[in-house]
This record gives C-alpha cells, structure tokens and sequence, in this order.
C-alpha cells in the first residue's frame, strides 16, 4: 500500500512538471515579424486553438528577424518565428535552440515575394542589381539568402551589391525618397508599393526555389523546450489544426481577418496578398536544404546535425 502511494504521489508530481497549474494557462510570448507566413500563429491564436489546449499565446511583433534569436535566448520570447537562414546562423554561433514547428513554406506558385526595383531605375535583371543599394529585411535572413542564391544562378557575384537592412514596413518609404534602389520585399507590403507606384516587380526571384522548404521556423531554447514538453505538444497540434482552416478555402475570408489583426494594412491591401502554404510540422529534409545553401555562401562555421535540432 505505501509503495502504491508513493508511485500515485510520483506520477502527480511529473505530472504537474510539464503541465500548468489548475486553471492557469501556459504563457508563451511569440515574437513574430510582419509577414503572413506566421498565418499559422494567427489564425491558431484567433480561432482558440491555442486557449484550447492550455496555451496563452500573446504574439509579438519584432521590426527585424534576425532579433528575434537574441529575445528568445533572453527569455523575452519563449518561442519566435526566425527564417532557416537566421535560425541556422544563431545555432552555428552557439545558441541551444530547437525547431518546435513552421510556419510557410516555398511554392513555385507564388508570387508574393519578389525583387521590387524603384520605379525609374529601369533594373530588370539580376545584372542591373549590381553596384545598386537593394534594401532587404534582415541581413542573413530567408529573403536576403534566397536573393544572393538567385544572383549567383543568374552569373552574379553578390559581393557587388550594396545590400542594406530595412524592415518590411521601411520599404515603401526609401524607395519613394531614392533611399534604395530595390528592396526584396513580400506581400502585403509589396501590394502597396506597386499600387503606389513607388515600384514595380523586376523578378520574382523565388519561383526558382525548390518546393515544400519552410520560410519560417517556430523555435525556442532547448531548455525551455524540455521543461515544457506538454505545451511543445499543445502548441504543435494548434497549428497543425490551424494549417487544416488555412488550406479550406471556405475559410479565405476568416484567416484574412485574423492575419489583419497583427499585420496592420488596409482590408483592400491584404484582400490581394497571398498567403504561403503552410508547413507545420519540420522534418530532416527541409532543415538539410536550408544548411546546403548556407553552406554555399559560406554563412556556416560547421554543419550542424539536423536531426537534434527538432524538439521531440
């Protein structure tokens, strides 16, 4: 009998390691930047996946990806959204960080992210692209890597542009005042800028790219990640189900709304957008790709082993 209580009190006491307190939800803060390839997030967020399970998710808008490791390592965020590019670099530089999920993911079919080229520049290939000032948003991250790779198939050394960080937001404005001269931007943003005129799309430069690679990564310190094992597995069947209401297309509207909520443009702006096919879960393969290219544009110390980086 006493062995018995003492196995019933252990199991209660594990229990109660991973999972929150009666009535009380785990917080995580989630730091996001201003894309909808974090649809996922949102709509899981907003249709109550997450409060569902015991999550409370508050997302968090970060200016630039590349701070988003940094906020994570300083437990500002407890999970975030970096690119492979900027993921893969804070790991290669030390950082103890997993792979919880993604967000979207590469498709021949979209055309929602391209090389914008001020208007009157008169650039329309990737030769025109040198000695020019292209503004990307986060030195290191997913557009900025996936731009240099399409300007070396394209015979390009990219050495010779004059690449500049400016976030999303940003990119409207320095073109308009002659700031840059092209910015790697996405949608909604993009949307804006050719609407306004301040630009016109030169190339989009990721219909190259090989199918089904995420763009985004949902990370979060390993010991973070271990200590909260429940809400890691919370947080994944939430956006596995928020994928499911993504890819129903009686559903456009809704996850339009919700994206609406934490990217702040006009209804007739994100109406046009398009959003990226989700990829919530992360395999070997996918994180593999992303290390090969890095690995091209000598952007890694050493190759890191994938298979420990997926939290389990």
């Amino acid at each position: 009998m006493k062995r018995r209580i003492f196995l019933s009190g252990l199991a209660a006491t594990s229990a109660a390691s991973v999972l929150p307190a009666w009535g009380q939800d785990t917080k995580i803060v989630f730091g996001y930047t201003a894309v909808n390839d974090f649809a996922t997030l949102f709509v899981a967020r907003e249709e109550g996946y997450f409060s569902r399970r015991g999550l409370d998710v508050e997302p968090k808008f970060i200016p630039l990806n590349p701070s988003i490791p940094a906020a994570l390592q300083s437990d500002s965020l407890q999970m975030g959204g970096p690119t492979p590019s900027v993921y893969l670099q804070a790991v290669d530089g030390g950082l103890d960080h997993v792979v919880v999920g993604g967000g979207g993911m590469t498709s021949s079919r979209m055309t929602g992210v391209g090389f914008v080229a001020r208007t009157g520049t008169g650039i329309h290939s990737a030769v025109g692209c040198v000695g020019k000032k292209i503004g990307v948003p986060g030195l290191g991250a997913y557009l900025h890597v996936t731009f240099r790779a399409w300007l070396k198939s394209a015979g390009v050394d990219y050495n010779q542009v004059n690449f500049i960080e400016a976030s999303f937001p940003q990119h409207g404005d320095l073109l308009r005042s002659g700031s840059l001269d092209g910015v790697v931007t996405a949608d909604p943003f993009m949307g804006r800028i050719i609407d306004s005129g301040a630009g016109y799309v030169a190339v989009y430069y990721t219909t190259f790219l090989p199918e089904g690679n995420p763009t985004i990564l949902y990370t979060a310190r390993r010991d973070w990640a271990n200590k909260n094992p429940a809400a890691v597995k919370a947080f994944r069947e939430s956006i596995v189900e928020a994928a499911a209401f993504i890819n129903n297309k009686k559903n456009n509207p809704k996850v339009r709304e919700d994206i609406g909520k934490y990217i702040k443009l006009p209804p007739e702006v994100l109406a046009k957008a398009q959003i990226s096919p989700p990829t919530p879960l992360i395999n070997e393969k996918q994180l593999t790709y992303w290390v090969e290219v890095m690995n091209e544009q000598k952007m890694l110390k050493a190759t890191p082993k994938v298979a420990q980086l997926i939290a389990r």
